[in-house]
């Protein structure tokens, strides 16, 4: 049997229209970020939407020299690779434990952590300062990581799960048969088959990690340096703002999570939508 075309309809025309219009809607932003990069800050000023004269590049010598970025990119880097690293090795393990092990308990921690989702933040976070504190967390790097891994485990446990239904329970019965416990099951087997969704679990905190302002700026000590994001903030004050400044870090911060998500592209719709046939 022949495949026959299907002939294209006005609504797919329509459809590719709002695409493209979204498409543009996006782009635009990335696109006056990096155009602006490379105009003083006078150009950026007098006209905002004007291309650049020249390739002016004095703002990211500007941006080194007035601020601690390199050591904000250090620790930018090191908050989000611990807690990616720490959350990939949670909460998987959690998930693991709630789908494969079906009773009342672990339907309860499953609805518990579900929960944990509706709360918003601004509702819990001056007693999470105050624990933060307790706990001698506060004013130090492991302060925001604690945070991080505890924030993801609430749609992390929905995302792992729905994935392990997909699973079949006779590739872990099978090592079972062959000597290994439920942690070597767990390691050497199932997790191995966990990669798209680890990679969205990666892009979506990922992101979420290297771009936060607000848990740096409160939970880091002050005078030092902090983040990326922090430090881009400090070049805009109340009557004066460095907008060349801006706009060559936020450039550099860019190129980082667009290589990550450019790398795992083709694993997060896969892990995204995994399970949802059966979830």
């Amino acid at each position: 049997m022949s495949d026959v075309k299907r002939k294209p309809k006005k609504v797919d025309y329509v459809l590719v229209a709002v695409a493209v219009v979204l498409a543009v809607l996006f782009i635009y932003p990335v696109f006056f970020a990096f155009m602006s990069a490379f105009k003083s800050n006078g150009e950026i000023l007098k006209n905002p939407a004007a291309l650049p004269t020249s390739f002016y590049v004095q703002n990211f010598k500007d941006l080194f020299a007035m601020s601690h970025f390199g050591m904000a990119i250090a620790n930018t880097v090191f908050l989000t690779l611990v807690s990616e690293l720490l959350i990939i090795c949670v909460v998987p393990m959690a998930a693991f434990a709630i789908a494969r092990k079906p009773s009342r308990t672990s339907s309860f921690l499953y609805t518990f952590f579900l929960a944990g989702m509706m709360v918003p933040f601004h509702l819990y976070m001056f007693p999470l300062f105050k624990e933060l504190k307790v706990f001698g967390l506060f004013g130090n790097m492991a302060g925001p990581v604690v945070i991080y891994i505890s924030g993801s485990i609430a749609f992390g446990t929905l995302l792992y799960c729905s994935f392990l239904k997909g699973i079949p329970l006779e590739i872990e019965e099978a090592a079972t048969i062959d000597g290994c416990n439920r942690f070597q099951t767990f390691w050497l087997v199932t997790f191995r088959l966990l990669g798209p969704c680890n990679a969205s679990m990666v892009i979506l905190n990922g992101l979420g990690i290297w771009n936060d302002y607000l848990m740096p700026y409160l939970v880091l000590p002050s005078g030092k340096a902090k983040t990326i994001t922090v430090e881009i903030a400090g070049f805009v004050g109340q009557f004066t703002a460095r907008w060349d400044i801006v706009f060559a870090g936020t450039i550099i911060s860019m190129v980082p999570a667009i290589a990550i998500f450019c790398a795992f592209q083709k694993y997060f719709v896969k892990g995204i939508t995994a399970g949802a046939a059966k979830g």
